[in-house]
């Protein structure tokens, strides 16, 4: 995809990865950003450092899970600011805790919004490419929608989700015109990523490093965009030997009892 002369729409846009992604958009020389987040300051704050760049932009503070909200407001940027050429769906959360510790509304939280926001956006937006033959959907999920490792349960679901979802909409939307690619970084450096514990022996990558990663995607149209020579190796690990991988991923993952297990040992101690 060829993005100068382009409109391109990108959720979590204001920080992490999403802005990262924004901000590589614009040094290749794309014509329009439209950029949502719930952030309204920090959107702002984006769209000042990406004007004076000569890039037009426009702020979009929605929170996605919110499908009316997103309903209208895509409907209006569509009539105000013509044709989205270009969807980035980044938005999303994680949550880390032992399976049997995990609260329910952390796990409601990341099926909202990382794949039920996801889906909203997307139907929205996909339906008026459909009608212009035109479009590219690039998918954010992780390697984590590779191979699920433990403490990040919910999490690797709604990747491993984003992942079946971009395969089956590629083959869905490839009559209208429209390309469906998923972007799959490992450990990067975010705010989100800061306040997790993290896995031994795994070396985070920089935003920047997965938005170049993405420019170059888009510039081959690669149906799936693995960022980092550790995810290459995971990926083909996963494939030749599954069981070792199983094993490696236990060994690193963070070392913290689950209640449960904290209770059990409590009990066997007092007998």
């Amino acid at each position: 995809m060829k993005i100068q002369g382009k409109t391109a729409l990108i959720t979590g846009a204001s920080r992490g990865i999403g802005r990262a992604i924004v901000l590589e958009l614009a040094e290749q020389g794309i014509e329009r950003l439209l950029l949502v987040a719930r952030d309204r300051q920090r959107l702002a704050e984006l769209a000042t450092e990406i004007r004076a760049l000569g890039i037009q932009v426009v702020i979009l503070p929605l929170d996605i899970t919110q499908p009316v909200e997103v309903n209208v407001a895509i409907a209006q940027a569509w009539r105000d600011y013509g044709q989205i050429h270009l969807l980035i769906n980044c938005a999303g959360v994680a949550h880390q805790s032992s399976f049997l510790d995990a609260k329910l509304p952390d796990l409601h939280e990341e099926i909202t919004l990382n794949l039920m926001g996801t889906y909203t956006i997307t139907r929205l937006v996909a339906r008026r490419m459909a009608k212009h033959r035109e479009g590219t959907i690039v998918n954010v999920s992780s390697l984590m929608g590779k191979i699920a490792a433990p403490t990040m349960a919910t999490y690797s679901a709604t990747k491993f989700a984003i992942v079946g979802f971009t395969q089956a909409l590629r083959g869905e939307l490839a009559p209208y015109n429209i390309r469906v690619m998923a972007l799959l970084p490992s450990l990067t450096d975010t705010d989100m990523t800061r306040n997790l514990q993290l896995f031994r022996g795994v070396v985070s990558m920089t935003p920047q490093q997965v938005a170049k990663a993405l420019a170059e995607g888009l510039r081959k149209d690669a149906p799936e965009i693995l960022v980092g020579w550790q995810s290459h190796l995971a990926v083909w690990c996963n494939r030749l030997l599954p069981g070792v991988l199983e094993k490696v991923l236990q060994a690193a993952a963070p070392r913290s009892q689950s209640k449960a297990d904290r209770a059990l040992e409590v009990k066997w101690v007092s007998r």
